[in-house]
């Protein structure tokens, strides 16, 4: 890493699930990938999509870092755990997951199709079982570990749209942490969850303004206009917030949630 890097995950290796954008500019995976490896971590970027693991390594590469790009289906048992394998070939341990790959559709209970209601619980709540299972017990073996999962606020207050299936799956997200932090406590295994609010990615540049609004300007500052602080967080503020839980500053935080919003749930609990 380059001179005066913070140095809070130097040695970890992080996977983080989830490590592409879905368009041109920094998701909160992307940003992640690019936060921790400038804290000294070596990252396995993994995205369903090789393209944006190759575009999320290589911005982890141009910062000083070291990343492996995979694909994977994080919903697919057999693909995590080739995915797996590969980052144990490559740097023969894993001590952080951060379980970001999350998929969405509009739509209240009498709109949404069952095929995309199973397809959005086996992405973002399986998903999470799934490389559990894999990453536990070579956390225990190793010592211990850290998972971080990325819900949303969505997970725990309506956001003024019918996402029903989007945010149930985050709310399972969060309870499944709380469970597995209880579970795995003994094992210095820490399970933590990032709850971010609006936040300005490029996948809210694309969909919101869809059903939103024709002009992007003005949907994105409708959603500036809706958050205490006056506006959307970057992918930045999250991928920091996930940095600090996969360190060891959070050694003695399990088992609990940290919101990122800028006041946005305060603001209607």
């Amino acid at each position: 890493m380059t001179a005066g890097s913070d140095i809070r995950l130097a040695g970890k290796i992080v996977l983080v699930a989830g490590a592409g954008s879905s368009a041109a500019g920094w998701s909160i995976g992307k940003a992640s990938c690019v936060t921790m490896a400038r804290q000294g971590a070596s990252i396995v970027a993994l995205d369903a999509n090789l393209d944006a693991a190759e575009e999320a390594a290589h911005e982890v590469e141009q910062a000083g870092g070291n990343a492996l790009p995979l694909r994977a289906d994080v919903a697919d048992p057999d693909g995590m755990r080739a995915a797996v394998d590969a980052a144990l070939r490559r740097y023969g341990r894993i001590d952080v997951l951060q379980a970001n790959a999350g998929i969405g559709k509009v739509g209240g209970p009498e709109d949404i199709a069952l095929e995309d209601w199973d397809r959005i619980q086996q992405v973002n709540v399986t998903s999470l079982l799934i490389a559990t299972r894999l990453l536990a017990p070579l956390m225990r073996e190793q010592g211990g570990g850290a998972i971080v999962a990325v819900s949303s606020v969505a997970g725990i207050r309506y956001t003024g749209y019918p996402h029903l299936a989007y945010s149930v799956s985050k709310a399972a997200v969060i309870h499944f942490a709380r469970m597995a932090a209880q579970q795995y406590a003994a094992d210095r295994i820490r399970v933590n969850t990032v709850i971010p609010g609006l936040i300005d990615t490029p996948r809210v540049a694309k969909n919101v303004a869809r059903m939103f609004a024709a002009d992007a300007r003005a949907a994105s500052a409708a959603r500036d206009r809706q958050v205490p602080m006056g506006r959307m967080g970057t992918p930045w503020e999250v991928a920091n917030a996930v940095a600090f839980l996969a360190s060891d500053e959070a050694s003695y935080i399990t088992g609990t949630e940290l919101v990122v919003d800028g006041g946005l749930t305060g603001r209607y609990a």
